[in-house]
């Protein structure tokens, strides 16, 4: 079962090589999110790793558009997030967690952001990363994406969203049930 579940999480040589083109065009077109990284070096990290390949073109395919956005020299890893000018077009219209979906008498959505992001080997964003994301751009303007939401405000029914409005990064809340066609969520990865 383990051997099949693994072989479900792998890319073909052809997609990865696709999804290796797609990536290195988006890094030099985009070098101010990464000034001092080399290209290279993050592909022998991506090639080495085939379950990270797969989450990255699961970021791709749902229109996150990933993109490499540090690197954690302590831990050797390359970061990602989804750097797509809006929240990701396949991940909107989503409650924020399995219970807050389970919880909608009516009207419920196909799917939550924490069963998505985990199906696809990523992380929310935190709010935190979400600040950084912004310094790299403006991303968000007509959107929202949900993010990490803390346990006690969790436990109380809440989770937490972000935009970029006005210049400024604005963190709200909502109730987990809820959802918008203008709200999706955007992903971290280490490599």
């Amino acid at each position: 079962m383990n051997v099949t579940k693994r072989y479900e999480k792998e890319l073909s040589p052809e997609q990865s090589q696709e999804l290796i083109s797609v990536l290195k065009v988006r890094f030099e077109k985009n070098m101010p999110r990464h000034n001092d990284i080399n290209w290279a070096k993050v592909q022998s990290k991506l090639v080495a790793v085939p379950e990270k390949m797969w989450s990255l073109n699961e970021m791709e395919v749902t229109g996150g558009e990933p993109d490499v956005v540090g690197y954690d020299e302590a831990r050797d890893e390359y970061i990602f997030y989804d750097c797509s000018a809006e929240s990701p077009k396949g991940r909107r219209s989503v409650c924020y967690d399995r219970e807050g979906l389970e919880s909608r008498k009516k009207h419920k959505p196909e799917n939550n952001a924490i069963d998505m992001v985990t199906a696809m080997g990523c992380e929310l964003l935190t709010e935190q990363q979400y600040r950084a994301l912004q310094k790299l751009g403006d991303y968000d303007l007509k959107t929202s994406s949900w993010v990490q939401t803390p346990a006690d405000i969790r436990e109380r029914g809440g989770a937490l969203f972000c935009d970029f409005r006005f210049g400024h990064v604005f963190l709200y809340h909502n109730g987990a049930d809820s959802y918008y066609g203008a709200r999706g969520f955007r992903c971290s990865l280490r490599v």
